[in-house]
């Protein structure tokens, strides 16, 4: 996989057509909360409100040092399980859009955000992945271990991607953005903590809005590599609630594989049509998607 650039959204449009979308947008966010409350109703997780002394540094292992898999306490959740994560990699990067990444810190507090934007890099003879032409390394290996994997990498020298491997030879799932429910303060911290130039507080459709804004949002790095989702006690997935129909999903090309030749017009990019938490939009295939007659929600 080549470098993702993070992005920002665009250009608000007249005043009255945003007023007319915040009052769209208003219910669903409600919709949302809900949900969420109700997924938290039935499990054990904490609520997160503010940052009091958040003892986390995004370099850190947080996981017990005797074995990454290790697992010190049991989840009461209804977390997503293997049987999930095995599918084909285009599949699984459509199934995790409305489905939920939980991260637990150090200090207990638990983020939660819904992933509204995904990429496929199926391996083989895909050129823009990292383990094309079967090209298996200590880097990538995750990549090659049974679906629902970690695969953590680094870029630049200084930030972070995440995927998660799927079914097929070196496949994986590129999560690319997320929408923040859950320790919206404590994702602002860690933001805070892992740039150079920390000024301006943080909107929340910036905190997790490209792959290594994420990961930054979520505290992830390298000590990540090779984690089970199903088995580990600092991260998982739980089932989404709110999940869209195919008419809710933009599938377009992805981002900042250029010279890859036909594969960088592959259309293996996925999201969800008309949420602001997404990196980078695609106009002119909504448009196509709005002549056909596909209105989000129908």
């Amino acid at each position: 996989m080549a470098p993702h650039q993070m992005k920002t959204c665009g250009q608000f449009g007249m005043l009255h057509e945003f007023s007319k979308q915040i009052i769209r947008a208003m219910p669903r966010k409600r919709k949302l909360l809900a949900q969420l409350s109700a997924l938290q109703n039935s499990t054990s997780f904490p609520q997160i409100d503010t940052v009091e002394q958040l003892n986390t540094t995004p370099g850190a292992d947080p996981s017990p040092k005797s074995s990454k898999y290790f697992v010190t306490e049991k989840k009461n959740s209804p977390q997503l399980q293997e049987d999930f994560f095995n599918q084909p990699c285009v599949s699984l990067a459509k199934s995790f859009l409305g489905q939920i990444l939980v991260r637990k810190l150090p200090d207990g507090r638990e983020l939660w955000g819904r992933i509204v934007e995904t990429e496929a890099y199926l391996g083989g003879e895909d050129e823009a992945s990292h383990s094309r032409g079967g090209k298996q390394t200590q880097r990538n290996a995750a990549m090659f271990m049974k679906p629902g994997t970690l695969y953590v990498y680094q870029i630049y020298g200084i930030y972070f991607c995440m995927n998660v491997s799927s079914q097929g030879e070196g496949a994986a799932v590129l999560l690319r953005s997320l929408e923040p429910l859950q320790g919206l303060d404590a994702m602002r911290e860690l933001r805070r903590a892992s740039r150079k130039a920390p000024s301006r507080l943080l909107k929340d459709w910036q905190l997790c809005n490209g792959p290594s804004k994420l990961c930054q949002a979520f505290g992830i790095d390298k000590a990540f590599d090779q984690r089970d989702l199903t088995q580990d006690d600092s991260i998982w997935m739980v089932p989404g609630q709110d999940l869209p129909g195919e008419q809710d999903v933009v599938t377009t090309t992805r981002i900042g594989i250029g010279n890859t030749g036909e594969w960088a017009h592959k259309p293996l990019r996925f999201y969800l049509r008309g949420n602001r938490f997404v990196s980078v939009v695609d106009k002119k295939m909504e448009r196509e998607m709005a002549a056909r007659g596909h209105s989000p929600g129908s």
